[in-house]
Order: C-alpha cells, then sequence, then structure tokens
C-alpha cells in the first residue's frame, strides 16, 4: 500500500522541480554563453573570471539574511516567490547590455535573486526530502532542475545560430521566467501546509561545529572548481570549440548532470559523504582535460565538470539536512551559501587573472584545491554520519 505521506512528498518535490526546471531555462540558457557574450563585449579573462563569481560574492550577505529572515518569520514561501521574479528582469534585460559590466551587473541582479530564494525553497525541499531520504529527494530536484539547464542552452543554440549574434537569444527567455513564477504559485496553492512543522525562532540559534568544519571543507571545493564561463571562454578564445557548439556542448553538460544527480543521492543515502569525495576525484579531470586537450577532451572535460556538479547538487544541502534540524536550516543553508559564494568568487577571479598568465596554473590551481576538498569531506565522513544519527 503506497504511503501517503510518502506520495504528497514526492509530488511536492516534483512540483518544486518544475519551478527549478523553468528558471534554469532562463538562467542556464543565458549561462551557457555568457563567456562568449562576455568576450563579444570587450572583456578580458581575469574580468570573465570576475564576473562569473561576483553574482555569488555579492549575493552572500542576502544569503545570510534570508535565511535568518526565514528562520524567524517562517515566510518560506514568499521569500522564494519574490526570489523567482528576479529572473523575470534580470535576464531579459542582457539583451540591453551595451559593455560587459552592464552584463556583470544584470548577473549579479539574478545571482542575488537566487540568493534571496536559495535558502527558504531548501528548507521547504528538506522537509519533504526527510520522508523520502535527502539524497534522494534532492537528487531528485536536481534532475528535474538540469533538465531546464538542457532544455535553456538549446533555445539559445538555435537563437544565436539564426541571429549570430548573443544579446537578442536572451529576449525569449522572459517567457521561461514567468513560466518559473506561475508554476511557484500554483504549487503554493496545492502546498499551502509546506514548511508549518518548524517553529518560529526567537532566539539565536547555535549551529553545530561540524556544520561549520562541512562548510569549510565545501568552501575549499568550490574555490578550486572552474565555471564554465572561464571553460566557454577559453574554448571560443582557442577555436578548440566553434561559438554555435559551445551551448549545445553546455547543454551536454547539463544532460549529464540530470542523470548522475540523483545517481549520487541514492548512493549518498547508502554510503554517505564519500560520494561527494568521488564525485569531486572525478570533475577534477575537467581541468587538465578542457584546458589542455583538444576537441574531443574538451568534450569529456565538461563531461567530468557536468558529474561534479551532480554530485554537489545532490549530496551538498543533504549532508547539512542531516546535521541541523529543520527550525535552524534557513540559517544553515544561508551560511553555506554564503562561503560558498565568495568562495567560488574568489576561485573564479584567482582563475581568470592566473589564466592570463599560464593556462597551466589554472589546471594546478585548481586540482589541488579540488584534491584537498575531496580528502576533507572523506575524512569528514563518520562524523557527519554520527551527528545525523545522534540528532
Amino acid at each position: 500500500m503506497t504511503d501517503p505521506g510518502r506520495s504528497r512528498a514526492v509530488r511536492f518535490i516534483v512540483a518544486l522541480g518544475i519551478v527549478s526546471l523553468f528558471a534554469d531555462v532562463t538562467y542556464e540558457g543565458a549561462r551557457s554563453v555568457l563567456g562568449p557574450f562576455l568576450d563579444e563585449l570587450g572583456a578580458s579573462a581575469a574580468q570573465v573570471g570576475i564576473v562569473a563569481g561576483i553574482g555569488e560574492m555579492l549575493a552572500a550577505s542576502m544569503r545570510l539574511f534570508s535565511g535568518r529572515l526565514a528562520d524567524k518569520t517562517r515566510a518560506y514561501w514568499t521569500i522564494t516567490i519574490c526570489g523567482y521574479a528576479v529572473n523575470l528582469v534580470a535576464i531579459p534585460a542582457l539583451a540591453f547590455a551595451g559593455n560587459w559590466w552592464t552584463a556583470a551587473l544584470l548577473v549579479a541582479l539574478e545571482r542575488t535573486g537566487k540568493s534571496i530564494r536559495g535558502p527558504a525553497r531548501d528548507v521547504l525541499l528538506s522537509e519533504a526530502t526527510a520522508t523520502v531520504g535527502h539524497g534522494w529527494g534532492f537528487g531528485l530536484h536536481a534532475a528535474l532542475d538540469q533538465t531546464g539547464a538542457v532544455i535553456g542552452p538549446l533555445l539559445l543554440a538555435l537563437a544565436v545560430a539564426r541571429s549570430h549574434a548573443f544579446g537578442p537569444a536572451f529576449l525569449g527567455l522572459a517567457l521561461p521566467a514567468a513560466a518559473a513564477v506561475a508554476a511557484l504559485l500554483i504549487a503554493r496553492a496545492w502546498f499551502p501546509a509546506q514548511g508549518t512543522t518548524a517553529p518560529v525562532q526567537e532566539t539565536q540559534v547555535r549551529l553545530p561545529k561540524v556544520f561549520w568544519i562541512y562548510v569549510a571543507s565545501a568552501g575549499v571545493l568550490a574555490c578550486g572548481f572552474v565555471d564554465f564561463s572561464l571553460l566557454s571562454y577559453h574554448f571560443e578564445k582557442t577555436g578548440v570549440v566553434k561559438s554555435a557548439v559551445i551551448p549545445l556542448l553546455y547543454s551536454g553538460a547539463m544532460a549529464v548532470n540530470a542523470i548522475t544527480a540523483p545517481i549520487f543521492g541514492r548512493l549518498f543515502d547508502r554510503f554517505g559523504l564519500a560520494m561527494l569525495s568521488i564525485g569531486t576525484l572525478i570533475s577534477m579531470f575537467s581541468l587538465p582535460l578542457g584546458f589542455l586537450g583538444g576537441p574531443t577532451w574538451a568534450m569529456a572535460g565538461v563531461g567530468c565538470w557536468a558529474t561534479g556538479i551532480g554530485a554537489q547538487d545532490a549530496i551538498l544541502r543533504s549532508g547539512i539536512s542531516q546535521v541541523v534540524s529543520m527550525n535552524k536550516r534557513g540559517s544553515a543553508f544561508g551560511a553555506f551559501n554564503g562561503v560558498f559564494g565568495v568562495m567560488w568568487f574568489a576561485g573564479s577571479a584567482i582563475m581568470g587573472l592566473l589564466y592570463g598568465h599560464s593556462v597551466v596554473a589554472v589546471v594546478v590551481f585548481g586540482l589541488s584545491l579540488q584534491l584537498l576538498a575531496a580528502a576533507s569531506f572523506f575524512v569528514l565522513r563518520n562524523r557527519l554520519s554520527l551527528h545525523a544519527a545522534l540528532d
């Protein structure tokens, strides 16, 4: 006999997954051509690296604020809706960006919208994933999310092929952005009680020590993980991959992500945090293959990159859900996203600067940090499992 609680949880995860699908058609479609677009606007490699990470850094403090606000007010739905609505403005406006710094501001605005919605949405998801398994639940959501990330670049590839320009292709992304907000409002009407199990926080809460060690390890991973914008910039600059093929390559990467996320989620539920170490070790190969290889190796490198993203999507939030109780998760997700965003920016900026001097230096920098992160997660695996069992 079907468990009605489990069935409801799956329906809710799918509902939010559809919201994320439309949102990722919007953002990932734009992101797939961001490197070449910025190159067209006259940005250097260092500036591409900074733009790739600046939105995360600027939005870090907002994540901390929105997470704490979610814990205090339990206004998870309102905060989530406001964050998604930003997509309606930021991404289509890229069509009118006349220089790289205007584009950078719009990218930062979109990332800020994500930072507003992220902690509150993840609390709503974590309540449902507790019923079906955190790894499987977040993995299922990530698979739907990345389905949108497959469709978005395909749409952009078609638009760029027709117009032979990146800017006008952004205008059509207003439709999936509006669809994401509409789907979210429908989900809110169908699941009005979601997010009501956590008590309102009246006093400041202290997050467990193991959480901060986990966040530090994730920060190291973020710093050493190359952004696709820099990879695509390299492909465009060197001619390893043709401009019209880059969105297709990114779309394929998102398809790999959609497949690997639920797989890693299932493996996490069974084997724990060691699976994130394995995913990180796989993603390491994206650096030498993507920056030092020819066309075939570059495609293999993007596949490794996508597999690493799949592991992160399924496991990083699941680990937090294991060790932090429901009424503190807004603050926990906010703190995690804040650190992750700042470290992502730092790594992207450093890699962009290094690229101007030595591609090999970019590879060595990223490999070293990802290897350190993989080792850290492996050492932390038993402590995380023990804390989850005692919580």
